[in-house]
């Protein structure tokens, strides 16, 4: 395998695979490089959604696909907002990832006003698929415990990162330089083991 399509048009998620990827050896084009848009997201588990993502980018693009469904999920919101942090603050779909982002972080400090347990963690699951119906996906999962802080800090990674602080370093996944995150993040977790999987069955 020397080429997948990722299904996301997720800049930060991009470059995250695009690292991780290539000492495989393995290049990524993105859905949105070759004019697929994106799937439908309707399903409640993080498993069901990239398993959606994946089959969708290969059955239009021909090609093997990855997808990758993830969230943060917040304890003393039920696990909100989970499959629905990306577009958690409701907002016109054309807003930019990093007012989206914003509008997500604010949305989520609100919520949390005044709660004594802002514990939380992000999750991740990988999805590989090898032809749009290929009846054994590869599928993997990771997680990454951290608490939510009263005010952002920070100015790298995206998504919840400047509110998210990992306890053990005093820093928030926005102050992680990229390596830093991608060895200890739920969706570098996730992908390592998915590559170790990879290289099994190549093995084998």
């Amino acid at each position: 395998m020397k080429q997948l399509v990722i299904a996301s048009g997720n800049p930060g998620k991009l470059r995250e695979f695009a690292v991780l990827l290539a000492p495989l050896g393995i290049t990524v084009v993105t859905q949105g490089d070759l004019g697929i848009k994106d799937a439908e997201e309707p399903h409640c588990t993080f498993v069901e959604n990239a398993l959606a993502k994946a089959r969708h980018a290969s059955r239009l693009s021909g090609l093997p696909a990855l997808a990758d469904d993830s969230g943060v999920c917040v304890h003393a919101l039920g696990g909100a907002p989970g499959v629905h942090s990306a577009r958690y603050a409701d907002g016109p779909g054309s807003a930019r990832r990093e007012e989206q982002d914003r509008r997500n972080n604010d949305k989520l400090l609100r919520e949390l006003a005044g709660a004594a347990d802002r514990s939380a963690h992000y999750a991740c699951v990988i999805v590989l698929v090898r032809h749009a119906d290929d009846p054994q996906p590869l599928i993997a999962e990771g997680e990454w415990a951290g608490e939510i802080l009263e005010s952002p800090r920070g100015e790298g990674g995206f998504g919840y990162d400047p509110l998210f602080l990992i306890p053990r370093l005093g820093r928030t996944g926005a102050e992680l330089s990229a390596t830093e995150k991608n060895a200890m993040s739920h969706r570098g977790k996730a992908l390592a083991q998915l590559l170790q999987r990879m290289q099994e069955l190549h093995q084998g």
